[in-house]
């Protein structure tokens, strides 16, 4: 029913930055709440940054001041902007959508999943 296509994804030294995109598809995509996760081999899923409907956003402490999501309701995308990647940052990151009226970030807060994107940070 709802379709997430994540891009973007690469490989980049520390440092540097990187953009990923979400494209969706769905008649009701601006009602969405939208989130990034990641997952790095052998770990959880991990909650990185969401961003309501109404388009408050919200990030957990490690990227902070780093990256930045938003959303563009006429292309049915969200993007997170990251700047200053650290080899930490490495790993798969998966957008997600969910129907949450208030800030989501627990994986089962949210009812549909990208293929995910890689990304690796080099140091």
């Amino acid at each position: 029913q709802v379709q997430l296509v994540e891009s973007g994804g690469g490989l980049v030294q520390a440092g540097g930055s990187l953009r990923l995109s979400c494209a969706a598809s769905g008649r009701t995509f601006s009602r969405y709440a939208m989130g990034w996760f990641r997952q790095a081999p052998g770990k959880e899923r991990k909650f990185v940054a969401a961003i309501t409907w109404s388009s408050m956003s919200y990030y957990t402490d490690s990227v902070k001041g780093r990256f930045t999501i938003s959303r563009d309701n006429a292309k049915n995308t969200v993007y997170m902007q990251m700047n200053s990647l650290k080899p930490e940052d490495t790993a798969v990151y998966y957008c997600a959508a969910g129907s949450a009226y208030m800030i989501a970030t627990a994986t089962n807060e949210y009812d549909y999943w990208g293929q995910g994107t890689q990304v690796t940070v080099s140091s």
